[in-house]
């Protein structure tokens, strides 16, 4: 199949820095030319049990349904390129456990076409509903499901990256230790922590465990969406996400794909750090509503200032920490069919009171 140039394609939509391409995206990247892309990262459609209307693939067929993307991605990437893949896992249709799709897509990468993988990361939304309702809130015999899989995968084991682009605020115990002082020594688990631990520098290297709540609810993508009486896409990752990947991973002027984009949040991010891109999607009435993301643009700042920043509770998403609820003994009874038979009354609830004791806030 012949290789065509940027310029050959019959785009929907052009900036300066980058293309939205309405169509098959497999087709569209066939012909995209061999290491051109710098950065391919996407949200693909998930493998789940029930279909849902930006199309998906049964997770029993995902595999086969990838492989021809995985070919097309290995060849389009440059040597030092890579592929981020963020997935959500699913459910077995009628039963509390997991689909294997997304370890098994991981595996055929990285075994079937070469590709390394250079990190798992995992995507925490704090904001996520308690699901599947079935087996959270009225079985009770799962715990919410609020991860996303991420995939950073390299053509090369060395592909570009740096994680000073990404840095975090360091936490008050470290703040703590940066003024105080600590003393070197080795650690129970065996770790060697010397003096330059307590080197300040400026800022804390980031865990792989994104922490980033999908709220979007009056951003400016969907006050347009509104406005023009279009239909929001349904499965929308936070801008963050991509931008997080696009920072650490590309330099400005490099060359970013998202072939399944959706509302084009990626196609935003690198038109703010001046990054070349291109979005592909089949359903033209999101690229519709994309639109939104880039006239808009010019209306308001996208330049962040952080000078002057200061921390506050609402920059912080905070876990408790496991057993601040737990008791000495555990005195109900498991159901030995592990929660087969559905319930006949609602959900039991916690004690406020005993709650309060337990956190040490009791209103004595």
């Amino acid at each position: 199949m012949p290789q065509h140039s940027h310029d050959d394609f019959n785009w929907f939509h052009t900036t300066k820095l980058g293309k939205m391409f309405n169509g098959d995206s497999y087709q569209f990247i066939s012909n995209l030319r061999a290491n051109s892309i710098d950065l391919i990262v996407t949200s693909p459609p998930f493998g789940l049990v029930r279909e849902k209307e930006y199309g998906n693939v049964p997770a029993d067929e995902y595999i086969n349904w990838f492989k021809p993307y995985a070919h097309q991605f290995k060849r389009i990437l440059k040597h030092s390129g890579s592929l981020v893949i963020d997935i959500g896992g699913v459910w077995n249709k009628g039963e509390p456990t997991r689909h294997l799709y997304h370890f098994k897509l991981l595996i055929m990468l990285c075994d079937e076409y070469g590709f390394n993988l250079a990190q798992d990361f995992y995507w925490w939304n704090p904001a996520k509903l308690p699901t599947p309702a079935e087996w959270v809130t009225v079985r009770r015999i799962r715990v919410k499901d609020a991860l996303n899989k991420i995939w950073w995968l390299s053509k090369s084991p060395w592909p570009k990256a740096s994680n000073r682009r990404v840095l975090q605020p360091y936490s008050d115990s470290m703040e703590d230790l940066l003024t105080n002082g600590y003393k070197p020594n080795l650690r129970p688990s065996g770790h060697d922590i010397s003096d330059r631990f307590q080197n300040d520098n400026g800022a804390a290297i980031p865990p792989n465990l994104l922490a980033i709540a999908n709220t979007e609810s009056n951003s400016p993508y969907l006050r347009y969406c509104r406005s023009k009486q279009l239909r929001p896409h349904p499965a929308r990752f936070p801008v963050e996400l991509p931008e997080f990947f696009v920072r650490m991973l590309t330099d400005e002027g490099d060359l970013v794909l998202d072939p399944f984009a959706g509302s084009c949040v990626t196609g935003e991010v690198c038109e703010r750090l001046r990054r070349r891109w291109i979005c592909a999607e089949l359903v033209e009435a999101y690229l519709e509503g994309a639109m939104g993301r880039f006239e808009t643009r010019a209306k308001r700042s996208t330049q962040r200032k952080n000078t002057n920043w200061e921390p506050s509770d609402n920059d912080y998403f905070k876990l408790p920490r496991v057993g601040l609820l737990w008791e000495s003994r555990t005195t109900d009874k498991l159901a030995k069919d592990g929660g087969k038979k559905r319930p006949r009354t609602g959900n039991r609830r916690v004690n406020p009171d005993k709650s309060r004791r337990a956190k040490g806030r009791s209103r004595d």
